[in-house]
């Protein structure tokens, strides 16, 4: 009796004893397992080490909220608070979610409230829903906020480019959780800020005098307004993690040419955003007026890099509209919107960190961009412009008459031409083999180096726009006729991110999902033979499992009552 009473407990003490174990080892080693072919629950190294390095709890407010979101929605909700648990595994301190629905706020707050979340770029958005009763709108705000215990900060969370459908724009949203929420916890814990220096002297931010730039990156990086001419040596610049030239007008001298040459020698990062061509824009009604080649003397320095921006100019029919006085209203004037190739938006982007899921990008008076050879530097398209473009060679006529008709689309046959590149590698010096300028030492000089430069055929790409009264600039990419904001901003902060710390959390840009939708053919035609194999199936193994059991059972008590 005993034997037996021991023979029937040892297999429960050995699985009591096993649990045991496995409790007392999980105190001590913590592992995951990331199963999925795309690594869905792996992070980045870089967002490995932020979370490491956290140095207090955080929360995540998830305001994607409402009861009956369709299932897409549902699915990026899901997504959000799975990405900010697996977050809490990793991190060494706790990271708690909740959900929180804005429209919940008191009336006399909730103004105010959406205001601030339109701050951290989370603005609302009308989403239809089907019910019962037909369809009807829904606000929500496709977002999230990330906290401590004195700062706060939020990120916009619904993204995609303009044409992919619903499936793709979530998709490409849950592809860039990561990112977004990992860059949302470096803003709110990172007080150390970054220096960005905007070249002036020259005729540059001739349009916002830098405040479209200045408000974009406010809070995450500290911008100035450099005079390159008071420079005294490379080393005055080296201090400066991107240094930007936007639009610039006048002649750069060979000794500003040569500092800038040397920042980058000396591993710095350089965007240059200017137009091949001037045009004045306020001569452009009546009989209208030419565009002229612009010469800066900056072409050397970016031909030398492995690029060149031409003397010309893009019309593309992805184009805007432009305000033009339209005779007189009572005895008001009258702005009419007009068609003009000349400003554009660009929304077929590489997957780069730079752009992946990037929006469209404004473009005004950008000029075609061309490579040519410099070894040792890789260059990677950023932008690309429609499949309906038209390149004008200066001296070209820009007169708004000429957009009073329609179009001749057959003269539009350019196909996406590219508005940006990044050249990355080692550079070679524009002064290698020649004599450095006056008042340098020749013992400084790197006739080499690695670099990063960044060159748009737009110099008006991250300069904002005026309002309709042309007193006040307005926020970076806001158009204040069409009533749009595009992406500009966007492609400004990423760029600075990337070119700050191209190995940092940026790279969980990177991150790709596959969209696995259902064969709908499949699905009418084998709807009743998977349902049997999921319903029916597994009653009848359970119910032939239980069978034999009990026969082995009755076999087995059977032969002991016998013996």
């Amino acid at each position: 009796m005993k034997k037996s009473v021991n023979r029937t407990a040892r297999p429960y003490l050995i699985l009591l004893g096993g649990v045991l174990l496995l409790l007392a080892l999980g105190n001590f080693l913590r592992f995951r397992l990331d199963l999925t072919e795309e690594k869905r629950f792996t992070l980045s190294p870089a967002t490995e080490e932020l979370l490491v390095n956290l140095d207090r709890p955080i929360h995540v407010d998830i305001l994607l909220t409402g009861e009956s979101l369709p299932g897409g929605m549902r699915r990026l909700q899901k997504s959000i608070e799975e990405t900010v648990r697996t977050f809490n595994a990793f991190s060494s301190e706790t990271i708690t979610v909740s959900y929180f629905d804005p429209l919940t706020v008191t009336d006399s707050l909730q103004e105010n409230f959406i205001y601030t979340l339109a701050d951290y770029g989370i603005n609302p958005t009308n989403l239809y829903v089907t019910q019962n009763t037909g369809q009807q709108a829904q606000l929500i705000f496709p977002g999230i906020l990330v906290s401590d215990d004195e700062y706060e900060t939020g990120a916009l969370i619904l993204k995609g480019e303009r044409g992919m459908s619903p499936d793709q724009i979530l998709n490409t949203s849950i592809e860039n959780l990561e990112y977004e929420i990992s860059n949302a916890i470096r803003k709110l814990i990172t007080p150390e800020k970054s220096a960005i220096a905007m070249l002036i002297g020259h005729g540059e931010l001739s349009e916002d005098d830098g405040f479209g730039m200045v408000e974009a990156l406010d809070g995450a990086y500290e911008v100035f307004k450099v005079p390159l001419d008071q420079a005294k040596s490379p080393q005055d610049l080296s201090s400066f993690g991107v240094i930007f030239i936007l639009g610039p007008r006048q002649t750069y001298t060979e000794r500003e040419l040569y500092l800038l040459d040397q920042y980058v020698m000396q591993g710095g990062n350089l965007v240059v955003a200017a137009e091949g061509v001037d045009v004045n824009l306020a001569e452009a009604g009546g009989a209208g007026t030419f565009s002229f080649p612009l010469e800066n003397d900056l072409d050397r320095l970016l031909f030398r890099y492995g690029i060149r921006i031409n003397k010309d100019l893009i019309q593309d029919l992805n184009f805007n509209y432009i305000p033009v006085m339209g005779g007189n209203f009572g005895n008001q004037q009258q702005l009419v919107p007009m068609p003009w190739p000349f400003y554009f938006n660009a929304g077929r982007v590489q997957a780069h960190p730079i752009t992946k899921a990037l929006d469209q990008v404004n473009f005004r008076f950008a000029s075609s961009l061309d490579t040519v050879k410099a070894d040792g530097v890789r260059k990677t398209p950023l932008i690309f412009g429609s499949e309906n473009e038209k390149i004008l060679e200066a001296p070209a006529r820009v007169a708004f008459s000429d957009m009073e008709g329609e179009p001749d689309v057959s003269a539009f046959s350019v196909k996406n031409l590219p508005l940006g590149y990044l050249l990355e590698g080692e550079f070679t010096s524009l002064f290698k083999n020649r004599f450095v300028p006056e008042g340098f030492a020749k013992a400084d000089f790197k006739e080499s180096g690695f670099g990063r430069v960044v060159v748009f055929g737009d110099g008006s790409i991250f300069q904002s726009q005026l309002s309709l009264q042309g007193d006040q600039p307005l926020a970076l990419g806001e158009d204040p006729f069409a009533q749009t904001t595009y992406a500009n901003r966007q492609l400004l902060q990423n760029l600075v991110q990337y070119l700050s710390d191209p190995d940092g959390i940026i790279t969980s840009r990177n991150r790709s999902l596959q969209i696995r939708p259902l064969n709908k053919v499949k699905v009418s035609q084998q709807k009743a033979f998977w349902q049997g194999i999921n319903v029916v199936l597994p009653v009848l193994v359970l119910g032939l499992l239980g069978g034999l059991i009990l026969y082995l059972r009755k076999l087995r008590y059977a032969k002991k009552t016998s013996g």
